[in-house]
């Protein structure tokens, strides 16, 4: 009697410790195709790093100012004054991020972060920091990111291919709520321990992780770009290309809606910790970290749905589930049910953002990449100052409930919209395609 071959060629023959590893990493790549690329994996490690030192400020800034004046209404203050930069700077950050190179752009801003980020630990652990120190801080600190986030986003396209872009954007997203995760969590044990300006420093301290990768990735030359033309030339081509674009321009307005009313809750959270849970600061990072779990977790099902599921199905179905598992957390009286709700809303919320980002970085030409995705992140962040004000005054009022409950209330009627207004906008897209005005 023969033996039977023994290897690859026998199904039945025992599988080595070689082909387990080579069919784990076959499933990887499968899910998550972006990490096929070498420079994407030195980004993704270096960036989570640096995100997790960024929740960490963040929290730690939310929790000092809360301490330091009682008030709902300076902690959106403070809030405000980091993304308010984002609204009126981002449209030149996108003229820079199309005319330079983008991976130079990123080092710079993340280095001039760290330098902010180690100031405000100065002035906090000397016990010198005020309000305005920290509301100026902040305001710089958004100045950096106005010009960081669109080079982030357009530098995206010089790491993957372009099959390998829906892939990328959503694990791009689940770098910023796997820190969501982590960050809030280490903040608050950092905060009991060692105080906010032990958080500021560690912050500080992350931002190396992200410039070490930057300088190890290695990337094809970009190609020349027009650098002669006046700059608000370039911000009009890049708003008016966006407009023309009935599906750009769709996304664009409805962003700014759920930018104002959708996202502003997040501000609230020390309050909602502190006054309605009587939480200290590591129950409070539990309240952040469990939103960022729902929203990790959603943007590795978008990296691995790959657009086999449609993206209008993926935004109305997110945005329906945060705004009713949100609504249901202003009633929770009990902490696990407020964070089991706090998960689902993640989980909506990013499922709809992910897929959003996604569907712009593929329909953009890359000439107009970074002036589009400034526009389209100005809308997500440079409103969100808006939507804090308007909660922190809402809350000081008439609760922190209520108000969290029109902000849902308004981003459920701008779903509503959007939904009804779907053959219009197919119509739109066809005429577009067809070359057309719409």
């Amino acid at each position: 009697m023969s033996e039977e071959p023994v290897g690859p060629t026998n199904p039945k023959a025992p599988a080595t410790g070689h082909d387990l590893s080579a069919g784990l990493k076959s499933r990887i790549l499968s899910g998550f195709p972006a990490l096929a690329s070498r420079n994407f994996r030195l980004y993704f490690i270096g960036q989570i790093v640096s995100m997790i030192g960024t929740w960490l400020q963040m929290v730690a800034q939310g929790w000092l100012v809360l301490e330091m004046t009682g008030s709902a209404y300076w902690v959106g203050v403070a809030a405000a004054c980091s993304t308010i930069p984002t609204l009126f700077l981002s449209l030149i950050g996108g003229v820079v991020v199309d005319r330079y190179p983008r991976k130079a752009i990123l080092l710079w801003t993340q280095s001039l972060s760290m330098g902010l980020a180690f100031i405000l630990g100065i002035f906090t652990l000397t016990h010198s920091v005020t309000i305005p120190v920290i509301l100026v801080l902040a305001f710089l600190l958004g100045c950096i990111g106005a010009v960081a986030t669109p080079a982030i986003q357009a530098f995206l396209s010089e790491l993957v291919d372009r099959s390998q872009l829906h892939s990328a954007v959503a694990l791009n997203a689940s770098i910023f709520n796997a820190s969501r995760v982590i960050g809030p969590a280490i903040a608050g044990l950092m905060i009991s321990w060692i105080g906010t300006g032990g958080a500021f420093m560690a912050n500080g301290l992350s931002y190396v992780a992200v410039i070490v990768a930057l300088l190890a990735i290695s990337t094809a030359p970009a190609p020349s770009r027009v650098v002669n033309e006046h700059p608000f030339q370039s911000i009009r081509d890049g708003v008016g290309y966006t407009w023309r674009h009935p599906i750009l321009r769709t996304i664009v307005l409805y962003v700014a809606a759920v930018s104002i009313f959708g996202w502003s809750f997040m501000a609230m959270l020390p309050v909602v910790a502190k006054q309605t849970f009587g939480l200290g600061a590591s129950g409070m990072g539990t309240l952040f970290s469990e939103f960022g779990l729902g929203s990790l977790t959603a943007t590795f099902f978008v990296s691995m749905s790959n657009s086999r599921i449609p993206a209008p199905k993926m935004v109305v179905g997110g945005i329906l589930t945060f705004t009713l598992a949100l609504l249901a957390f202003t009633f929770a009286t009990a902490v696990p049910l407020a964070l089991a709700f706090l998960f689902v809303s993640g989980l909506g919320m990013l499922s709809a953002f992910a897929t959003m980002t996604a569907t712009v970085q593929r329909l953009v030409e890359d000439r107009y990449r970074g002036r589009v995705m400034s526009i389209y992140l100005m809308v997500l962040m440079g409103l969100m100052p808006v939507g804090n004000f308007m909660v922190g005054i809402l809350s000081d009022r008439f609760g922190t409930a209520l108000a969290i409950r029109f902000g849902t209330a308004v981003t459920l009627a701008a779903t509503l919209v959007l939904v009804s207004s779907k053959k219009r906008i197919t119509d739109a897209w066809e005429a577009f395609q067809a070359g057309s005005t719409p």
